[in-house]
């Protein structure tokens, strides 16, 4: 997911997140980072977008797009965003957005753009297809978050190159027009952040891969329970109150999230109880413990975000309602950057 919390000269902060259409939603998406925005939405101005431009560096059939940003849309609103306290929008209906990428690129050198983890990573993935948009990834993200005039991020490790290079992208726009973009730092939740792996333990949940291994906010209630029985464990601990392996500690992570305080007590007790030769935890009983609350969780998440991807005229309310609202704070940035580039000539 891409994140960006804003501090501007107005009267709330500006929080902006940003999330690619290219999969479905899960939950480590929600615990990663949605609920935390849900928060934020009464204190802060918000502005979350879905990034289709970015979409299409990778994902250039856009047979599904507009079912995958109205779904994305839905899931949002779902999970607890409001519309009217909330801007929703979508990254192709603020041009400004695209603007500032062109003038940003002329600030981004080819080497430093080669040389990104995510470029290189997505080369051997897709040989095929290194497209320009591919390569000045990082430029669009940075007009993402230098529209807004951010300061702060909240990235994940993966992202953080990228923050840095928009901070020299804003650097050298003002070294050479002017003080006009604000350098953007990462923003950390620190303890509020939930880490949820791969059901397999293998790595974090993901949108578009390792399908059987990610709980999506779609996922039917038999989806659910398939996909938790087969989660990785094992044959139990061999000592007392020994460490968890990482995809046991998942598991009592899921559990913690969706379930009550004393069934997690329970199930903490049998472990740390356990031993070899004493096995009290019952893996089989605690996933299907797990399984049901899961699916008392997403049930209503997913049963309101179909009935607003059913709901054109509402879908097509927020997107207007978002980018009317979005594009205020981008036209007010895209005015100076014109003045301070000498955009203007009658």
């Amino acid at each position: 997911m891409v994140g960006f919390l804003i501090f501007a000269t107005m009267k709330k902060e500006i929080v902006v997140s940003g999330i690619r259409p290219t999969g479905f939603l899960h939950l480590g998406n929600y615990f990663g980072a949605m609920r935390n925005y849900v928060r934020m939405q009464d204190s802060y101005d918000c502005y979350f977008f879905v990034a289709n431009w970015h979409s299409l560096t990778t994902h250039p059939d856009t047979k599904q797009l507009q079912q995958a940003v109205h779904r994305v849309i839905a899931e949002n609103v779902a999970c607890g965003l409001d519309p009217n306290k909330v801007s929703l929008y979508v990254q192709s209906d603020i041009p400004e957005i695209a603007e500032l990428y062109l003038y940003l690129n002329m600030l981004a050198y080819k080497g430093e753009l080669e040389k990104t983890t995510t470029f290189k990573d997505k080369v051997r993935l897709q040989p095929d297809n290194i497209n320009a948009g591919l390569l000045t990834y990082p430029v669009l993200q940075a007009a993402d978050i230098l529209i807004q005039r951010a300061v702060k991020v909240p990235v994940g490790k993966d992202q953080e190159q990228h923050l840095e290079m928009a901070r020299n992208f804003a650097e050298r726009f003002n070294y050479r027009y002017g003080n006009v973009l604000p350098l953007p730092y990462a923003f950390n939740y620190g303890g509020e952040l939930i880490k949820i792996l791969s059901l397999d333990g293998n790595g974090k949940m993901s949108k578009s891969e390792n399908q059987m291994n990610t709980i999506y906010l779609a996922d039917d209630d038999e989806q659910i329970r398939k996909k938790i029985m087969k989660a990785k464990t094992d044959q139990g601990p061999a000592t007392t109150n020994s460490l968890k392996p990482d995809y046991i500690e998942n598991l009592f992570t899921l559990l913690k999230v969706v379930s009550a305080e004393d069934v997690v007590a329970k199930f903490e007790h049998d472990f740390n109880a356990s031993s070899e030769g004493n096995c009290i935890i019952r893996y089989g009983d605690l996933k299907k413990q797990l399984a049901a609350d899961m699916i008392t969780f997403i049930q209503p998440i997913r049963e309101q975000a179909a009935a607003i991807q059913n709901n054109s005229q509402l879908l097509k309310q927020i997107m207007q309602q978002g980018a009317e609202k979005a594009r205020i704070n981008a036209q007010a940035t895209l005015t100076q950057v014109r003045q301070a580039i000498g955009m203007h000539y009658y």
